[in-house]
């Protein structure tokens, strides 16, 4: 060997012996994968724990490393303030709330490392990669992170997947989250575009505990002016007044009325446990549960003052009468309908009954349509084609959501042959509207459903959409947004010619995603 040769042999020994090795999941010490969770990374919240690595540490001597590799797209570069490395234990499932952080990356790039140092003992752990979003973060991006590999002083140990390659996570914002104000807990939504295109968001505001009424919960309103981007303070638009402990509000629906440009808002005021459980027959409000609306004439800037229309709508035999939450409609004929339910005359507290009140005079006087199916609540409602009323209904006996049409305002039903059959649903409220939107080029009418997409749980919040007014649900056309167990209540709006809006419950918080309906559909019915 001549001294050349012997000269680049021993310099390619040392590069070699410099170098880190890549390693796989050594078999004798350690075996490495990860996980992507389905959903959204959401601006406003301090924790996205949607990565998780498995760590298993096999028999033999503990094990030090050092950093994490990462892996980031553009968009992720652009959108995320830092990176943290979370662990919590050694268990698998439970809160993150007070994990440990172990180490933070803020100056990011495609090929990012995160510094820590970690002893881990044999046997199984896990940690989690969380990105904390920017202030500035563009919701309509889609942002991709790869937990790449551990490092162990010089060895380099990668981490295994089989996640999808073109897998990236969406962006969502914490209209409301768990805290805010001093509040408890933020609860059923609802959501409306107004002819200026604002969008007006209204919950319950449950100040002490996540309980429903009776109990101390006033409604909240956000308005956005640029689609959902961003969104103004609350405003508490419905307060019943002193004694607050004992005088509460709740579960909003939300309607906009294009011929008078007012906005209307229908709740239920239980005045003591006049509530589900302690409604009376009767209609005064020392009895019986309240159905109430306040309304604005200015884009929902200002509110009136609360007005009961019970002594209009509800049959005094019942024991109680109220809303469906969620959103209202405008008919093409100007009628304003919400969805409803009340409570009948059998034994305490009754047997519930979807159905629908409407005015034919623009909110001055209500009238009530009749039960469309026997023990179905929450619900929502469409005008699928002139004259006709969908009603869209949760159904206590589970599994499925149950469907009615009407075409007389809900004096007679005929039950949709969708019905108990195309939405599976864990008993829960869920949301449908009509929008005409841009698919594939054509303006077309197409109706959008969302629900906790299973039979069973609250959990895989869902978009699907309908583009022959609900005859077929086509499995193609549907949208998993955050495959996470949450509260389960979701409502949708149109934004614009191309984009849906979602304000849907987490635990305890409320998120908002814009989504294109190219995403939503993708397949036209036969």
């Amino acid at each position: 060997m001549n001294k050349n040769n012997s000269y680049m042999l021993m310099l390619m020994l040392l590069i070699l012996a410099c170098s880190p090795k890549v390693r796989t999941g050594d078999a004798q010490q350690i075996k490495l994968s990860a996980s992507y969770t389905e959903a959204p990374f959401i601006k406003g919240l301090e924790q996205n724990p949607l990565i998780q690595v498995r760590i298993y540490v096999t028999a033999g001597s503990s094990i030090t490393f050092t950093s994490i590799k990462c892996r980031l797209n553009e968009q992720a570069i652009k959108n995320i303030a830092r990176v943290d490395l979370l662990m919590r234990d050694d268990k698998e499932r439970g809160s993150l709330r007070d994990a440990k952080v172990l180490g933070s990356a803020e100056n990011l790039s495609a090929n990012t490392e995160i510094p820590i140092k970690l002893t881990l003992e044999p046997g199984l752990h896990f940690i989690w990669l969380s990105p904390v979003l920017k202030a500035e973060a563009d919701i309509d991006d889609k942002i991709s992170i790869r937990a790449a590999a551990l490092i162990e002083g010089k060895s380099e140990h990668e981490i295994l997947t089989n996640l999808n390659p073109g897998f990236a996570n969406r962006l969502g914002i914490a209209i409301r989250k768990a805290g805010d104000d001093g509040v408890n807990t933020y609860r059923i939504p609802g959501l409306i575009r107004t002819d200026k295109g604002t969008l007006v968001a209204v919950y319950d505001v449950r100040y002490k505990n996540s309980g429903d009424l009776p109990g101390n919960i006033d409604v909240g309103m956000n308005r956005s002016s640029d689609g959902g981007h961003s969104w103004e303070p609350m405003k508490i638009i419905m307060d019943m007044g002193p004694p607050h402990e004992n005088n509460g509000v709740g579960d909003p629906a939300i309607l906009f009325d294009p011929q008078t440009n007012k906005l209307w808002i229908a709740a239920l005021w239980s005045k003591g446990n006049r509530s589900i459980a302690g409604s009376e027959p009767g209609l005064s409000p020392d009895i019986t549960g309240q159905f109430v609306l306040v309304n604005s004439k200015d884009d929902g800037q200002t509110w009136s003052a609360p007005i009961s229309i019970t002594s209009q709508v509800k049959n005094p035999s019942w024991h109680l009468y109220f809303n469906g939450p969620g959103n209202g409609i405008a008919m093409l004929d100007g009628t304003l309908v919400f969805p409803s339910q009340y409570w009948d005359e059998s034994r305490k507290p009754g047997i519930p009954y979807a159905s629908v009140v409407y005015s034919k005079d623009h909110g001055n006087t209500w009238k009530s349509g009749t039960g469309a199916k026997s023990n179905t609540t929450e619900s929502q409602v469409v005008e699928t084609t002139p004259g006709t009323l969908m009603l869209n209904m949760r159904d206590n006996r589970g599994k499925f959501r149950s469907v009615a049409t009407t075409k007389d305002m809900g004096k007679t039903w005929l039950e949709h042959p969708t019905s108990v059959r195309d939405l599976p649903d864990p008993v829960a409220m869920g949301s449908i509207i009509k929008a005409r939107v841009n698919v594939k080029g054509e303006m077309k009418d197409v109706l959008f459903f969302s629900n906790v997409a299973s039979q069973t749980a609250r959990q895989n919040t869902t978009i699907k959409a309908s583009l022959d007014l609900g005859e077929t649900w086509l499995p193609a056309n549907q949208l998993l947004l955050d495959s996470r167990t949450s509260y389960g209540y979701s409502i949708l709006s149109q934004i614009d010619d191309h984009t849906i809006g979602i304000l849907y419950e987490g635990e305890r918080d409320l998120y908002f995603m814009r989504i294109p309906v190219k995403d939503i559909i993708k397949q036209f019915p036969k």
